[in-house]
């Protein structure tokens, strides 16, 4: 076998549980992310978090972000016997125990003493790396490895991974992407490709396809809690805990706070005035507020315009109208008070998928009456209920959906809000691997249609300028 070389222990089946293994020699290799497989790419009976190969030799793990779908199996991979380090970038690194946290009370313990040693267990194991700094991984005379960390754009800290092998046979420059975000994110500095790559391991999420215009999304966004308030419902927003509600949140501060210079408008809807200065904001998720906490320390991780919000004053994450619910007996009485009332407001909740959490309660009560309104601004995978309720939007009659057990009818208003996803498309995935002239491209994290459109694209872009790159589809 040549070295360096490459294993995929997922996120080739579809969009998540990437985790990817450097093979740097026979005996010493690198792994990057080690993430949960999700809705239809996961294995049944729960096996999409056993690992499926052995960790002796791996050096270290690298995280690009901490999203479940690149993180989830690392209690697996800690239980199979790896103590090496986990390095991630510094905003990584605050939010990486958030994260692991949630998930290991959620499938092993919510015993307090469990909790408390299993994080300082993680604690220990986790090396915050500088952005654009190079790290060394592995020293040996005839074979070093250093790592380098650059800004992804996919959500505060996410990076994507240069990899510099140096072995007797010469250097190799293997670059995995992560997950890359897209142009025009409001809180998070913009992309920068690699500086070159001899391989390339690219996400493919949206390689078949183009997003929309982000710059009237705002727009869409008041326009859609315009019609809500006319109708005194609820917008529902699945919302994962890390990075899209912080960009919600952002938006939403923005569009409140515009109004407020206009005076307050009033909305009119049937029986009485609606001033937007009465519409809460409702974030029901306990680990979205302790994440949005965490973004609002790490400020100076923004782009210079968010930046410059917080000089002014203004808090885009933490605005008067925000109304927090932490416990679960608060969340019951917000999901009654909203179904029983005509009163207007907005909720974030997880999960993004509505394959669990408190977002469940609240489809629950509110899908069977037309006045409430569920609003997507992610990636529904399939399988699960979110792309169920989504594709009932301009259905013909009721749809009914399967939520713990029960049958339920789609009577709300669904629709589909574009602008936010938080992956590059086409275009961007394109210009990346361009602007690093990479030589050999793996793709990886998307959909078959999407990675086999992404792979002509690819081809037809280098050709376009004379020259040649080899990609293929991992398996």
């Amino acid at each position: 076998m040549q070295f360096p070389s490459l294993t995929h222990h997922g996120g080739t089946r579809g969009v998540t549980g990437s985790c990817h293994q450097l093979h740097l020699d026979s005996v010493t290799s690198l792994l990057v992310d080690c993430g949960m497989e999700q809705g239809a790419d996961a294995a049944p009976c729960g096996a999409s978090t056993a690992l499926d190969f052995d960790v002796a030799g791996i050096q270290a793990l690298v995280v690009t972000h901490v999203h479940l779908d690149h993180v989830g199996r690392i209690p697996a991979l800690l239980a199979a016997g790896f103590r090496g380090p986990i390095l991630c970038s510094e905003p990584s690194a605050k939010l990486l125990p958030l994260i692991l946290e949630d998930a290991y009370k959620l499938t092993i313990s919510s015993e307090p003493a469990q909790v408390t040693h299993y994080l300082a267990f993680i604690a220990e194991l986790i090396v915050p790396i500088p952005f654009g700094q190079w790290h060394s991984v592995v020293d040996k005379p005839s074979l070093t490895c250093q790592i380098r960390l650059q800004r992804a754009g996919h959500l505060l800290g996410s990076a994507y991974v240069e990899c510099e092998v140096v072995q007797s046979k010469g250097n190799h420059r293997i670059v995995f992407s992560g997950d890359l975000g897209p142009e025009g994110n409001p809180l998070l500095r913009p992309l920068q490709p690699p500086e070159r790559a001899d391989l390339l391991v690219l996400e493919s999420t949206y390689g078949d396809r183009l997003h929309s215009d982000r710059s009237n999304r705002q727009q869409q966004l008041e326009q859609i809690i315009e019609r809500a308030l006319q109708d005194r419902g609820t917008i529902l927003i699945p919302a994962f805990s890390l990075g899209r509600t912080q960009e919600l949140l952002f938006e939403l501060e923005a569009i409140l706070h515009r109004k407020a210079l206009l005076g307050d408008p009033p909305v009119i809807p049937g029986g009485g005035t609606f001033a937007w200065s009465q519409l809460p904001i409702i974030l029901d998720s306990p680990l979205a507020q302790r994440i949005t906490a965490v973004y609002r320390q790490l400020h100076v991780y923004w782009n210079d315009e968010a930046k410059a919000l917080m000089s002014q004053g203004r808090d885009p994450l933490g605005f008067n109208q925000l109304v927090c619910v932490d416990t679960h007996a608060r969340h019951q009485q917000v999901v009654n008070y909203l179904k029983s009332t005509g009163r207007p407001a907005i909720v974030i909740a997880g999960n993004g998928m509505c394959s669990g959490g408190r977002i469940v309660n609240y489809l629950k009560a509110m899908l069977g009456d037309p006045r409430h309104e569920v609003l997507f601004v992610g990636y529904q995978a399939k399988g699960t209920p979110g792309a169920v309720i989504q594709a009932s939007e301009g259905a013909e009659g009721f749809v009914q959906i399967d939520l713990d057990g029960g049958m339920y009818d789609i009577r709300a208003k669904v629709a589909t809000l574009g602008g936010y996803s938080g992956h590059a498309d086409q275009a961007g995935l394109v210009r990346f691997a361009q602007g690093c002239g990479a030589r050999r491209v793996v793709l990886v994290h998307g959909e078959m249609r999407a990675k086999q459109a992404l792979a002509r694209a690819l081809k037809g872009a280098f050709e376009h300028e004379g020259n040649e790159v080899g990609v293929t589809i991992a398996q």
